[in-house]
């Protein structure tokens, strides 16, 4: 057993203020140090993250293409189809290694989930590592509280129960192994890199059947124009198509973005 007696300190480092929780003591009475950076979540206007929500993911891409940004990340699928979601990353880094190298103590996910606000999307960068980071309880719990989905790049387990909670959960691996012992989160909302992507805190992170994608958050009003131009473009193809007999041929010569 562990008792929790979590501190927040302050310090600055090149001008630039940092966070520190830290303090647990163990059943023996011995007091382990853990250290966690809390960094700050600038969240995009609701009415602007609210705009991402019917917008695919293919759309996106190509917006972003356009802007010269590559958010797209290829590795991490969903645990279910028919699952999306758009809102605003709460970013996690954590590490791993062998059983044993952290105490459970270290695996403070209930803080991660009780930080996040309604529509955020939790972002956890555990480096590709084929450990769980997140289950079942985890997903239930933060489906009640409103978190809008989940995308890990390592793993998650209790996928049947993911998908019977209907939360939506993207991740690089499946797998059973349990994450205490093994893992330690080293940061909240602080920079992190997905399948090779700059996520951000307040980024907008979009989840669909075909993939999951950041938008930066200074090309978001950019990139959600474009998107929305690219779809209506698509629609317009499909009713020529549909209603004037327009050929694939015409219709990708007419419309460049489809």
């Amino acid at each position: 057993m562990y008792r929790f007696g979590f501190t927040t300190y302050k310090t600055r480092f090149f001008g630039a203020e940092i966070k520190w929780c830290l303090g647990v003591t163990d059943a023996n009475g011995e007091r382990r140090l853990s250290m966690v950076e809390m960094g700050r979540i600038r969240r995009p206007r609701k009415a602007l993250v609210e705009g991402f929500g019917q917008l695919a993911t293919s759309t996106l891409a190509n917006a972003l293409d356009d802007l010269g940004f590559d958010g797209v990340m290829p590795n991490l699928r969903p645990v279910a189809r028919g699952t999306r979601f758009a809102g605003p990353a709460f970013t996690v880094k954590e590490v791993t290694g062998v059983l044993g190298s952290y105490p459970p103590a270290d695996f403070r996910l209930g803080e991660v989930i009780d930080g996040a606000r309604p529509g955020d999307v939790i972002v956890i960068d555990n480096a590709g590592h084929q450990v769980s980071t997140w289950g079942g309880l985890a997903s239930f719990t933060a489906k009640t509280r409103g978190v809008a989905g989940l995308v890990v790049d390592g793993g998650v387990r209790d996928a049947d129960e993911i998908e019977e909670f209907g939360f939506p959960v993207f991740s690089r691996h499946v797998v059973p192994t349990s994450g205490k012992g093994r893992l330690k989160i080293l940061a909240i909302n602080r920079e992190v890199r997905m399948d090779g992507v700059r996520v951000r805190p307040g980024d907008i992170v979009v989840g669909d059947g075909t993939g999951v994608i950041c938008v930066p958050r200074e090309l978001a009003e950019e990139a959600q124009a474009l998107a929305a131009r690219f779809d209506a473009q698509d629609r317009e193809a499909i009713a020529e198509i549909r209603d004037h007999g327009l050929s694939f041929t015409e219709a990708l010569r007419k419309f460049a973005k489809i």
